[in-house]
């Protein structure tokens, strides 16, 4: 099966669904989404978006904000950039039908760890949800808009120049790979927090357009910077539901089994420290006391208003039979965001001719070595945006294309396979390492066995590529081994400790080391050779 399109966009979280609806009055848009439409890591933000419109705040203070929790690594312009254009973007959502939470009638803002102020519009604590829910209804009205659910994107189309042309796409109904070509394509398949068996993502967050760009040529940027939430609900029957640290913002307290409060230990700002010291705080009194969770206390707030803030996180609780108006809530931290992916410029545009990539996929400069909260939905609105504007003003980025129609996939010589098992165990075996050796915290040696054995899983994961017909596990299998050998490879070239990445070897920050780790198919950056 053969699509053409002047915009290709994969993913259907805020990032790509913005990007659609804006390209629309430009050109037609195929919008490729590996499940169902809704389906994405937007979708789970419960947070917010953060914006300086409250009376008492202004950009610069959030722009310091931002700069603090990056821990020198982001790129000031960058930052700039995005918190100026904050309001207008809050503005647009709004005008889109998104309906934010409001108290006696005016926007009810939250806040959280390393804001300095109240700056974080929500919907209740189904931010995301409610975004996505508003943005999906206006693409589907779109006639210009043609959705292509439940397909996976498998490897980027370049030409012979190197030029990006669209896209190979495994059908999940049929089994058969579809060929889209487009004038321009645009990455906003999100972050890859499956890599890790402990995270908040949803199953989809496999890191599958980071992988693409990396085997088309592109520049990965920082992938050692990875964010762990510290507070996941930890239960048995609890599959990746985030406790939203907006819940902290509203005065709750982590507590250990006792109920003895150990955040002053750690850092002055305590509960509302950066989500990397909270997180390691959490590591470290888990294997101080050898239990397997720490305790999130919010029995300050009474059952009314803990429901009236927080109606999704209450009644999950409540469905695992903890009711947090009583009884504190069960967490361990998580993996939640990568700060590092794709580099981009200001406009969402790659090294590679005609691929741009929008949202947690792309590394802007933004977030530095550490995520400043409920800046990743603002960072998706603002890149959207700015892609937009520059393929309306300089059309040639985009012109009809010169090159020849790419050929349709060819399966080559595989078969079915007989030997799923290998997929099963690859899969386990990636993410229990990367959780066991590239977690929170890390070590020179911890490295070079993750490396050593990931070099080898993934010699065997292209073998099999080869051997037997593609199915979406296989696609994802392939993905997150790309991107876990990424994370390696970056963790081990940067010998300090800086933001998100701690590692044993190196406990303080280096000025000399205060740079971005950049790594593509063709330069390895060479401590991790």
């Amino acid at each position: 099966m053969k699509h053409s399109c002047d915009f290709l966009v994969i993913g259907s979280g805020l990032a790509g669904l913005l990007s659609a609806h804006k390209l629309s009055d430009l050109g037609t848009v195929c919008l490729l989404t590996k499940k169902e439409a809704g389906e994405c890591n937007s979708g789970y933000a419960q947070g917010g978006i953060a914006a300086a419109i409250g009376a008492d705040d202004t950009q610069a203070e959030h722009l310091a904000d931002t700069l603090k929790a990056g821990a020198g690594l982001c790129k000031e312009e960058v930052v700039r950039l995005v918190v100026g254009e904050a309001p207008a973007r809050v503005r647009e959502l709004r005008d889109l039908g998104v309906a934010f939470s409001e108290k006696a009638g005016t926007l009810d803002l939250g806040l959280e760890a390393g804001h300095s102020r109240r700056r974080v519009l929500h919907a209740g604590d189904i931010t995301g949800r409610e975004i996505v829910r508003a943005l999906l209804e206006r693409c589907r009205q779109d006639a210009r808009v043609r959705f292509f659910e439940d397909h996976i994107a498998v490897n980027l189309i370049r030409d012979g120049r190197g030029v990006c042309c669209g896209a190979y796409a495994l059908e999940r109904a049929t089994g058969e790979v579809h060929t889209f070509t487009s004038r321009a394509t645009i990455l906003a398949t999100g972050g890859a927090g499956k890599v890790y068996i402990y995270t908040s993502n949803p199953d989809v967050a496999t890191g599958d357009g980071m992988a693409m760009a990396w085997r088309a040529g592109a520049t990965l940027a920082n992938m050692e910077f990875v964010q762990f939430h510290p507070t996941c609900l930890y239960h048995p029957q609890a599959k990746s539901f985030l406790i939203s640290e907006a819940l902290r913002g509203e005065g709750g307290r982590l507590v250990d089994r006792s109920g003895r409060a150990f955040m002053a230990g750690y850092h002055p700002q305590k509960e509302l420290a950066p989500r990397d010291i909270v997180a390691r705080a959490i590591d470290s009194e888990l294997k101080r006391t050898g239990e397997e969770c720490v305790f999130l206390d919010m029995t300050h707030m009474s059952a009314e208003a803990l429901r009236g803030r927080f109606p999704n996180i209450y009644e999950k609780c409540r469905g695992f039979g903890i009711d947090m108006a009583v009884a504190p809530i069960p967490v361990v931290p998580s993996a939640h965001f990568f700060c590092g992916g794709v580099q981009t410029d200001a406009d969402a545009a790659t090294a590679i001719p005609r691929l741009f990539a929008v949202g947690e996929v792309a590394h802007t400069g933004l977030h530095g070595a550490n995520r400043l909260a409920s800046n990743s939905l603002l960072e998706c609105c603002v890149f959207a945006h700015r892609l937009h504007g520059l393929l309306k003003s300089r059309p040639e980025l985009w012109a009809k294309p010169d090159f020849p129609a790419p050929p349709e996939w060819n399966p080559g010589r595989a078969v079915q396979s007989d030997e799923a098992v290998v997929i099963a165990q690859n899969w386990d075996e990636v993410r229990r390492l990367m959780w066991n050796y590239v977690g929170i915290v890390r070590s020179k040696r911890r490295l070079e066995r993750a490396l050593s054995r990931m070099q080898l899983l993934n010699r065997e994961i292209e073998q099999y590529y080869w051997d037997f017909l593609l199915t979406p596990d296989l696609i994802e299998l392939r993905s997150i081994a790309v991107v876990a050998t990424a994370v390696i490879q970056s963790a081990m070239a940067r010998r300090e400790s800086r933001g998100l990445h701690y590692t044993l070897d190196f406990p303080e920050p280096v000025e000399a080391e205060r740079r971005d780790t950049l790594i593509s198919r063709y330069n390895m950056p060479a401590a991790a050779r």
